[in-house]
């Protein structure tokens, strides 16, 4: 007789016998791969292998379904490398895996090689008969089935595997849902960052490249005396661009949740600005930057430096630049100087000019200030301090 059963009771059956304290743990060891971070795959195979270990089953497998029933996710126990590497094709969910998921009710069979929809083995697929498969479901959603198969000492499985499986199933159902959430929180987010670099780069970069485009024809129309300072005053614009453009891409590349650390970042930037120049570069950085500046201030600071040595490199014509970060508990000061040619007379201070009113404005926006301060050796000192974020 074939044995199915499609039910969790029986009728005018006995209170159930608790579950041991072993099997209670086992089941909140399944739990906790859940929390502990664990990736989708190696909880599956956490859950599976406790199934089968506490169900007495020599086989067992989960298999995942996608939004179109198609098996995507397949984990199993109990088939060694060259056995699986034989069968080759998984399953693909007919049989008595497929009634699993279509009637959305365990089935318990003493042999599976005779029920009607029973879809036969592939070649080097070992023989299975006694069988128990429960969905892997929340609600009416069904992810996919959770089987064990060839129950060790019995002829089938019992009622009591049943409900164990089922609950170890309902594990497994939590752990797809959760990492296809997370997947789809971070499909948001990738979403959502693109549409901050898109607002950056109109913002940032594509006015101001129209606003270059306009200043060149103008400048097309005056006299041949101040058609030379116009061009300039647009190459120096066009830099700017280029250095936000090249500050968006290093935006993309260092994500805010992989944050290198102030420290790291300043070393980092210093290196690319300078690099091939001829500078003479010196760098002092106090011992508790990445403790003191959180994420926010370590990237407005960044921004501002690389923004302070673009000008160094092209305008001052200096040999030599140091970089110094330091600060009270509550302040970061970081003070530039260059021994080049120093600001050109008729310079623009800060608040005017694209590059110094942006360096105004993120730091104003953090607290702080930015200046071009008095220096009487030949060079330039610019002056940038925020207030620290972290523990405000």
């Amino acid at each position: 007789m074939v044995g199915a059963v499609e039910h969790t009771g029986t009728p005018g059956a006995g209170p159930r016998a608790s579950p041991s304290p072993v099997v209670v743990s086992r089941l909140l060891g399944a739990v906790a791969g859940i929390t502990a971070g664990l990736d989708l795959p190696a909880t599956l195979h956490h859950i599976v292998d406790t199934a089968t270990d506490l169900a007495g089953a020599r086989y067992g497998a989960i298999g995942v379904l996608d939004r179109h029933g198609q098996v995507v996710e397949f984990v199993h126990t109990g088939l060694d490398h060259d056995r699986v590497s034989a069968i080759g094709r998984l399953p693909i969910g007919r049989g008595g895996l497929g009634l699993v998921v279509d009637v959305a009710k365990p089935l318990r069979l003493a042999d599976l090689t005779r029920h009607p929809d029973a879809a036969g083995f592939p070649p080097h697929h070992p023989m299975m008969r006694s069988f128990l498969g429960v969905p892997v479901r929340i609600g009416t959603e069904v992810f996919g089935n959770l089987y064990l198969c060839e129950k060790r000492g019995a002829a089938e499985f019992t009622e009591d595997d049943e409900v164990l499986v089922e609950s170890l199933a309902a594990i497994a159902a939590v752990a797809i849902e959760n990492s296809r959430l997370h997947g789809r929180l971070q499909d948001l987010a990738v979403l959502a960052d693109r549409e901050r670099i898109a607002r950056d780069l109109h913002d940032k970069v594509i006015q101001r490249l129209f606003a270059a485009g306009m200043t060149l024809q103008a400048a097309v129309r005056l006299p041949t005396a101040d058609l030379a300072e116009r061009v300039e005053a647009a190459v120096d614009e066009l830099d700017a661009v280029v250095n936000d453009i090249r500050q968006t891409i290093f935006d993309l590349t260092v994500h805010p949740h992989e944050h290198r650390g102030l420290t790291a970042a300043v070393l980092a930037v210093v290196d690319d600005m300078t690099r091939d120049t001829g500078l003479a570069v010196s760098v002092r950085l106090a011992p508790d930057l990445d403790h003191r500046v959180d994420a926010r201030g370590a990237d407005a600071t960044v921004t501002a430096l690389r923004e302070i040595l673009a000008n160094t490199v092209r305008h001052a014509a200096a040999t030599s630049v140091d970089v110094d970060l330091s600060g009270a508990a509550d302040d970061l000061v970081m003070v530039v100087t260059d021994d080049g040619c120093g600001p050109h007379p008729g310079a623009p201070t800060p608040g005017h000019g694209h590059g110094l009113h942006n360096l105004a404005a993120r730091a104003e926006a953090l607290g702080g200030t930015f200046r071009i301060a008095a220096h009487t050796a030949p060079g330039t000192r610019v002056v940038w301090t925020i207030r620290t974020q972290v523990g405000t």
